[in-house]
């Protein structure tokens, strides 16, 4: 069975983006035809003259809609697109030239009705996109649940790099209104319909992360927000690894309160666990400032995210608070 693929990427305000991903796009070495729908989600920066440049060269679909967020987006690409399997990205991607090759090898083998892939940096990204994707998907900072090939089934995908097929949209009807948090959920509601998921080995993708420091905090904030939203929604998909960066932030805070009262031997294991996330980080992308970037980037990650998911659990898991009328804004 030959799929047709269509790649659904929502914009807002990133015309300079979308050029470079439809760029790699425009290099893939797949050999069938596939096409690109791209949805402009109420931009006031619109990206129509740079789409229509490429599309002498690529079968592209154009849409321009009211700002009602990158999950309702997605679906309205859906909903228009021509293909029998959606391949979602975020604009701020780029596509290795074998990706779609690559998805395509794995589900004529083992075919699923989703998958999710890995992100990874692009040699051209700044010193701190690097640190940030190391922190956002090393083993030691995550565990590795971005993407491992030790989770090849039950893979939980993200939406910057997602397939899913025709058959699982519509019975599902895509994303919800939550954002972040709109990608786990519909995993969460596909494998509750039956349909399996997983994650393809290889099948990355070059997240750019055009972000800073406070916007990393921002991010890694809503996250936890999020999460125990999710968890009360999907129960079952609730782990105690969920809490590691809460545990990160007590157990840091009371090692610096023991190495000022106590003995400053008591703050020696947090000091070598973020020397070895600096060293890890600096070996693997040969750059030491990358490998210092890192050793900040965690503590944000950690902090931005355990504090929130604590605060998240107070109200959604104790005290039973409407997550829309608390939250409103993870809600479009």
């Amino acid at each position: 069975m030959q799929l047709r693929y269509s790649f659904i990427v929502p914009v807002y305000n990133r015309p300079q983006e979308i050029v470079e991903l439809l760029d790699s796009l425009d290099k893939s070495v797949f050999p069938h035809p596939f096409e690109i729908v791209v949805v402009e989600d109420g931009s006031s920066l619109t990206a129509e003259e740079q789409i229509n440049a490429f599309r002498p060269r690529l079968d592209i679909s154009y849409y321009y809609k009211e700002n009602t967020g990158p999950g309702h987006s997605r679906n309205y690409g859906m909903q228009r697109a021509k293909g029998t399997y959606f391949i979602i990205l975020d604009s701020d991607c780029l596509v290795p030239a074998n990706y779609l090759e690559t998805v395509s090898s794995f589900l004529n083998q083992n075919y699923v009705d989703c998958y999710g892939g890995a992100d990874a940096a692009h040699p051209s990204f700044s010193k701190l996109q690097k640190a940030i994707n190391y922190v956002m998907t090393s083993f030691l900072t995550t565990g590795g649940i971005r993407g491992n090939k030790n989770a090849i089934q039950d893979f939980e995908p993200r939406s910057f790099n997602m397939g899913i097929s025709k058959e699982a949209f519509e019975k599902t009807g895509g994303f919800g209104k939550i954002h972040p948090g709109e990608d786990p959920d519909l995993s969460q509601r596909i494998k509750k319909e039956g349909f399996q998921t997983a994650f393809i080995p290889d099948a990355y993708v070059y997240h750019k992360r055009r972000i800073t420091w406070k916007g990393f905090y921002t991010q890694v904030r809503k996250f936890g927000l999020v999460r125990p939203i999710l968890n009360s929604w999907h129960p079952s998909a609730s782990k105690p690894t969920f809490w590691l960066p809460s545990v990160f932030v007590g157990g840091s805070l009371l090692s610096l309160v023991l190495a000022i009262t106590l003995s400053p031997l008591w703050a020696v294991p947090l000091c070598l666990y973020v020397l070895l996330i600096g060293v890890d980080s600096a070996l693997k992308n040969s750059s030491a400032t990358i490998g210092f970037y890192a050793m900040g980037a965690v503590f944000i990650q950690f902090y931005g995210y355990g504090i929130a998911f604590m605060e998240s659990t107070y109200h959604i898991r104790w005290l039973k608070k409407d997550p829309k009328k608390k939250f409103p804004q993870l809600f479009f």
